[in-house]
């Protein structure tokens, strides 16, 4: 599984010109699940994604959690995330997982970020999405597993 993550001040996901997720100080979480991510894969980025201590503390280092500073996550599946691009120039998707494989762990993961008392906002699985948000920071981190392990 692969996530892009990125502080935010707001973001918004829109289907067909409505909003369908926003949040307001958080996360945004762009994830791509693999033919080989397992449960324990989303597991995995979720709990790695909830002690990412990359909120500033009272001094201005980035030192708290989404958990400590209050803040929301925005799930956005996005399976191009996974895209091969060794050969040509354009991008192989093979390596993305089905549908019927995907959603469920996409939705694993986000039920996994709410477990921890985190509020969670979603995209639609699947749907044509316009993506709003204003990077905070800029801070960007990519969160991959292997096996189920972060790498």
């Amino acid at each position: 599984m692969k996530a892009v993550v990125q502080r935010v001040s707001r973001a918004s996901v829109s289907v067909e010109g409505s909003v369908v997720g926003q949040i307001g100080l958080g996360l945004a979480a762009l994830v791509g699940v693999s033919d080989l991510d397992t449960e324990a894969d989303a597991i995995s980025v979720a709990d790695k994604l909830v002690g990412l201590r990359i909120f500033p503390d009272d001094e201005g280092k980035m030192n708290r959690s989404v958990v400590e500073a209050g803040g929301a996550v925005l799930v956005i599946s996005q399976f191009t995330l996974l895209a091969d691009v060794r050969k040509g120039r354009r991008p192989s998707f093979v390596r993305a997982a089905v549908p019927v494989v995907a959603d469920p762990l996409v939705q694993r993961f986000a039920d996994t970020i709410a477990g921890h008392g985190v509020p969670v906002a979603n995209g639609e699985f699947g749907a044509h999405m316009e993506v709003d948000l204003v990077n905070d920071g800029p801070v960007t981190i990519i969160l991959e597993t292997i096996d189920g392990r972060i790498q």
